[in-house]
């Protein structure tokens, strides 16, 4: 061998080595830990390139030194520029769930909001729209999906038109959930003088192939006043009332008054810091008025919080339950300890249900569900797919007082992966609504047996099982 062999036999192995100790040191899950030091043995000299490109969370590193410099920190314990609303009482004894969640998530409790439940963008769109087009002082808009298409244009003109007014207008879109359609709405927004940030698009120079960790939230926020979250993106397919559009989504939304937008504000101020590196002061909301009696708590997780708030308050939701648990999702692939949790749950008595979709945008998803769900049904959990369209909802409700709602699924990529956030609320009357929606569904969907399960072929089986090997990454 030359002397040039042998220097990049030397690199090569320094480098295995380098990836294999740094995998070993910082993976929180030994499985992954596992996957790369294996992925370096097995391609000496490529496995420590893919490692460098897509093993290393550079997300955490960046979110520590955003928080360094940034005017406020979200992620520390009440990390925010103004005291939350007083809450008086919560209802039917959820004090011990409000109080574990609290040391779980380090933010407090905020009441005096007022929320109302938006079905579909029937309903959404146009109070998001009337929104944007009374905006006087700022609209903060973060989405995961902006289609350029009949729904997005209407946006992009009301986006427009109000920048043109002098309003602050800020649009944060995904850097890959931006690519669903084209043109793309950002490059269309910026034609019209619309600021817009990506959030970690790829890109070759400098390197940067995030492509797992994504900003999934969904926020508007107008004048501090007003705002909408859920699970709701932008586009024509959210409109279910066309029949005829083979894509259409069912999904729900939420509108919120209170102090809880202020929130919402911060929220995105610190994504959009994330994002283009520039810092801003949230703006003060110490007149906040309360706009009722509904009491939230904002909560946040992505691959930057070393933790796993997200899986954490589920878990803490589902230990708290006493009667029934009625969960949707249209992404079923849950940790372990939620799954611990749920049969915990229902050796205490408890009813769960869960509601997924029969048909679902994404096949790879649906197929490592399916090989799950025979040990969910093992423990006594009830399970319903609902006939198309795609159902995009997720919520989750504990007994008749509380429910979990926002942009997260019941899957690796939104608890492990993606930028998330989900509102706790604590509020009865909310949370008959959102029972009603589950059970008005639940009436026309299909209970899945074991006997369905069964009858799938060999190769069905097969399929879902190899593709349930890879569903940490799906």
């Amino acid at each position: 061998m030359t002397s040039l062999h042998w220097i990049f036999l030397t690199l090569a192995t320094a480098a295995d080595v380098w990836a294999a100790c740094h995998a070993l040191l910082t993976q929180r899950d030994p499985r992954a830990a596992w996957g790369w030091i294996a992925a370096t043995l097995l391609l000496p000299g490529l496995g420590p390139v893919f490692y460098f490109l897509f093993g290393i969370n550079r997300i955490e590193a960046r979110g520590r030194k955003l928080r360094r410099r940034s005017p406020f920190d979200l992620q520390a314990p009440d990390g925010r520029l103004r005291p939350a609303c007083p809450v008086s009482r919560l209802p039917d004894d959820l004090d011990d769930l409000a109080a574990l969640t609290y040391a779980i998530t380090g933010r407090s409790l905020t009441g005096g909001n007022a929320l109302e439940f938006l079905e579909n963008g029937e309903e959404a769109y146009p109070r998001m729209l009337g929104a944007i087009e009374r905006a006087k002082e700022r609209v903060y808009l973060s989405t995961y999906i902006f289609e350029a298409n009949a729904v997005g244009r209407r946006f992009i003109k009301a986006l427009e038109e109000a920048a043109q007014r002098g309003v602050d207008v800020r649009v944060l879109v995904d850097g890959v959930g931006e690519w669903t359609q084209l043109p793309l709405a950002g490059t269309l927004l910026k034609r019209r003088n619309v600021p817009l940030a990506r959030f970690l698009p790829p890109r070759l120079l400098p390197p940067s192939m995030h492509i797992n960790l994504r900003c999934h939230r969904k926020i508007l926020a107008v004048d501090g006043e007003i705002g909408f979250t859920g699970g709701m993106n932008i586009g024509d397919r959210y409109l279910a009332g066309r029949k005829w559009l083979k894509t259409r989504v069912t999904d729900t939304h939420f509108l919120l008054r209170g102090p809880v937008v202020a929130e919402m504000e911060e929220i995105f101020l610190w994504d959009w810091g994330f994002a283009t590196g520039a810092d801003t002061t949230p703006p003060g909301h110490e007149d906040t008025l309360p706009a009722g009696s509904t009491v939230c708590r904002c909560v946040l997780d992505g691959p930057n919080d070393p933790g796993n708030r997200m899986v954490e308050v589920y878990c803490a939701a589902i230990a708290s339950s006493r009667r029934q648990i009625r969960i949707m999702t249209p992404y079923f692939l849950p940790p372990r300890e939620i799954v611990a949790a749920l049969q915990l749950a229902v050796k205490r008595g408890v009813k769960v249900a869960i509601i997924l979709p029969e048909r679902n945008d994404t096949a790879v998803v649906h197929w490592a569900a399916r090989h799950v769900l025979p040990h969910i049904l093992n423990l006594g959990v009830r399970v319903a797919f609902q006939p198309p369209p795609f159902a995009h909802t997720k919520h989750m409700v504990i007994d008749e007082s509380y429910a979990v709602v926002g942009s997260a699924n019941l899957d690796p990529r939104s608890l492990r992966l993606n930028f998330e956030m989900v509102l706790e609320i604590f509020e009865p009357e909310l949370a008959q609504k959102l029972i009603a929606h589950f059970e008005k569904i639940r009436h026309v969907s299909r209970e899945l047996t074991h006997a369905d399960l069964a009858a799938r072929s060999l190769p069905a089986r097969l399929r879902d099982a190899f593709c349930w090997l890879f569903s940490p990454y799906l």
